[in-house]
């Protein structure tokens, strides 16, 4: 079985679910999850976890993330994309200063309320199985944190944008809210995620291209290790005579790692088993003078 991470660049036309039914084709197992949705037609970064790496899917689907993005004044659509249908047009009387100021000013913290083409669920729905039945429902409103966002082009009634954002955001729905703004209305034209946490779009590999490595032999080029998540981690060797501590999740003295160190209590640190193999995320407990297992990540 493939330990590790796969960084795709998403194609337009995919759902995430699509990626990863794609992947247990060319990888040849069942174990794979995928670290947050990505709309159909947007394209970009979309980690996938392999293995004993799926334990990461929650970390990594908290991680800030950067988008490209263009949208178009003057409309809005059900979707609030252009994929939609137009629901209303306004002319985009608007300078080029006026859509700076107001799309910095949804820089930090604001309430977004998610679209209804959306995979969230509510009453056990998700919503975009009742949007395609012509229903709407209440949406309670959700803190998100837009870190950055910056105009890199502005050519009236287009705009382009890079964002960087928390989890949770929907870029959509940040077009539309920045067009509600500016009076005249806008709809996401496209949207490339370029960045999520430290996984660039540099290093993204299309699913044709990654069809091309395996039939190559050449498929474990593309996997990044579990490990490589955690470089800010100080690093840990099992002792001898302690693997099987290590293997069964078990609490860890000092003494019975090979550097015989005590770093500070509730640091994380990376365990590596005699062979080198990453093996466990461990944190020191000063009452029990123990590392203590945080999360495992077994070979098999």
């Amino acid at each position: 079985m493939i330990n590790g991470i796969i960084v795709i660049d998403k194609e337009a036309g995919y759902t995430s679910h699509d990626v990863v039914a794609r992947l247990r084709g060319i990888c040849g197992q069942k174990k794979i999850g995928h670290t947050g949705t990505l709309d159909p037609g947007a394209t970009g970064v979309l980690p996938v976890c392999l293995g004993s790496a799926t334990k990461l899917c929650g970390m990594l689907t908290d991680k800030d993330k950067e988008y490209a993005a263009e949208f178009l004044l003057g409309v809005e659509t059900d979707t609030q994309d252009l994929t939609g249908t137009v629901t209303a047009e306004r002319p985009a009387e608007v300078s080029g200063e006026e859509v700076r100021r107001v799309c910095e000013s949804f820089i930090g913290e604001y309430d977004q309320v998610p679209p209804m083409y959306s995979a969230l669920k509510v009453n056990g729905k998700r919503l975009y199985e009742l949007a395609r039945r012509g229903e709407e429902v209440e949406r309670k409103a959700r803190t998100v944190t837009i870190r950055e966002l910056e105009i890199t082009e502005c050519r009236l009634p287009v705009v382009t944008v890079r964002v960087v954002c928390s989890k949770g955001t929907y870029i959509r729905t940040l077009c539309a809210d920045i067009g509600e703004k500016l009076g005249c209305g806008a709809a996401m034209k496209s949207l490339r995620r370029t960045r999520v946490g430290e996984f660039r779009l540099e290093e993204a590999i299309g699913l044709p291209t990654l069809q091309q490595m395996k039939d190559a032999g050449r498929l474990m080029e593309a996997v990044i290790p579990v490990d490589s998540v955690f470089q800010g981690c100080p690093a840990l060797h099992i002792g001898k005579g302690a693997e099987a501590l290590l293997e069964n999740g078990n609490a860890i003295a000092p003494e019975q790692t090979a550097e015989r160190e005590c770093h500070a209590p509730g640091k994380w640190v990376r365990f590596y088993r005699q062979d080198g193999s990453f093996a466990a995320i461990y944190a020191y407990d000063r009452d029990r003078k123990r590392y203590v297992p945080v999360k495992m990540f077994p070979d098999r």
